[in-house]
């Protein structure tokens, strides 16, 4: 690193003037020219202490530059440094963001080589980790193992463990029984015991579990935050008993607890599955006049209810919001609400807000692109059976610009048509690419564009367009 720095340091450089330097400088090449620099100024000055390297660290953990972190801790080491526990932590942090248990633990076990004991904090901190990355046998030995040392076994660390459990079904029965046995160990298990027991039940579909602990947990006295009164309203909601939902979000209003995005939201999507889309749009606009901001989510959850209920104006209203806030519908949205106007036989339209898409750069991904293929063929085949064709041609040529497959309903469909319309040449050049694409074209395709030239007395051109035709297709010859 080089130590060029572009201001002039005071004669006296203190650790404090050093930490706010670097937390205030964005840039993490500058930030390191910053801590380097401090040293090299003034021979015999400024030494580094755990709170300029602690930031430092702290800094390239952020950027996830995890190799220079260590670095530095050794740096630490060497430099006869004390290395806080905080420090540690911070980079065990960084590793459990960026999905790294390996590397939590390894770096957990090398804290006495850097004479920094780890205390209850960093134990919790690891297996919070290890739960979180649902490495639970790892997790139920780092627990033993916790107790063995010596740490004692406190709420905060049996939630860490009961959150674990609870994560699939086979551990749930382990769950409560931690639970059930923690008064003895002198521990009473608090609000965040019960959410996340009530939230794993929820989530396996033992709403009638969830619903007796909540019960139990009022009884005791425990305040269930808004994360619980949302997952237990999604778990009914899940259960068809959104009537109970209704009441738990009127319960929470009544208690004082405000209910969020994922509340509202969670209660929408129970509405408009069973629908109930009017309901759900009260709700909606319930969040709304309350200053909370619907998520893509929201957003989806209503498009989706409203288009199964044909109510499609009312989708494209919230569609039109949608992107008045700022949030760019995918094409999935997009697919909803252009199936929506095809169930209604309203192609002009589905047409239209594919061209919105195209226009807006939106692409399907390759979960939806199947189904935006059907839809656009789907497009193409309605507008020319409601007299459309013109229309029907653009959009087919958008597609093959586009590279989306064309079927072969979708080629005998147009080259029906333009027969019948007279315009031979357009059905000419479909049959013609029709034959690139590999697709052969029935009896009824050919006679159609035959006996279109025919009557327009084009005899010659017929055959001599049928002679191209079967020269593209040797099986035939």
């Amino acid at each position: 690193m080089g130590t060029k720095i572009w201001f002039k340091w005071p004669k006296k450089i203190t650790p404090s003037l050093v930490v706010k330097l670097i937390r205030a400088e964005k840039d993490l090449q500058k930030a390191k020219l910053l801590f380097d620099s401090a040293t090299a100024e003034y021979s015999n000055g400024f030494k580094h202490d755990h709170t300029t390297f602690g930031v430092m660290i702290s800094k390239l953990v952020s950027a996830n530059q995890f190799r220079p972190a260590e670095e530095l801790l050794s740096r630490m080491k060497e430099e006869q440094c004390r290395i806080r526990e905080d420090i540690f932590r911070c980079i065990f942090l960084g590793y459990g963001r960026v999905h790294r248990p390996l590397d939590v633990i390894r770096l957990f076990e090398m804290m006495g080589e850097f004479e920094c004991k780890p205390t209850e904090k960093s134990y919790i901190t690891v297996l919070d980790i290890l739960v979180g990355e649902s490495q639970l046998r790892v997790a139920i030995r780092f627990y033993r193992y916790m107790k063995k040392m010596g740490i004692p076994v406190s709420v905060v660390s049996l939630n860490v463990l009961i959150k674990g459990l609870c994560k699939n079904s086979g551990t749930m029965d382990a769950a409560i029984g931690i639970f059930r046995e923690m008064p003895r160990r002198g521990c009473n298990p608090d609000a965040y015991t019960y959410g996340t027991l009530i939230n794993g039940f929820c989530r396996l579909g033992k709403i009638s579990e969830a619903r007796e602990l909540f019960k139990e947990m009022e009884i005791q006295g425990c305040l269930a935050s808004v994360v619980t009164y949302t997952s237990l309203i999604h778990g009914l909601c899940q259960s068809d008993k959104v009537d109970e939902a209704m009441e738990l979000l009127e319960k929470m209003n009544t208690k004082g607890i405000e209910p969020n995005v994922f509340t509202y939201s969670s209660l929408m999507d129970g509405l408009c599955k069973h629908g109930c889309s009017s309901k759900a749009m009260e709700v909606f606009e319930m969040m709304v006049s309350k200053r909370h901001k619907p998520n893509m989510i929201t957003y989806s959850t209503l498009i989706n209810g409203l288009c199964g209920e044909g109510k499609l104006l009312e989708a494209v209203k919230i569609l039109d919001r949608m992107k008045l806030q700022g949030l760019k519908p995918d094409a999935g949205l997009y697919g909803k609400i252009i199936k929506g106007f095809c169930d209604l036989c309203k192609f002009w339209e589905a047409a239209n807000f594919l061209d919105e898409m195209l226009l807006g750069g939106v692409s399907p991904n390759r979960l939806t692109w199947s189904i935006h293929v059907r839809i656009n063929n789907s497009v193409v085949q309605g507008l020319c059976d409601n007299g459309n064709p013109n229309r029907a041609f653009q959009l087919y040529l958008s597609m093959r610009t586009r590279g989306i497959s064309v079927d072969d309903c979708t080629f005998t469909t147009l080259v029906k048509h333009f027969c019948n319309k007279g315009d031979m040449h357009k059905a000419a050049r479909i049959v013609q690419e029709m034959t690139i694409d590999g697709c052969v074209p029935d009896e009824a395709t050919w006679s159609g564009l035959v006996g279109g030239f025919w009557e327009r007395r084009k005899v010659r051109e017929a055959f001599e367009e049928l002679a191209i035709q079967l020269m593209t297709i040797p099986d035939l010859v």
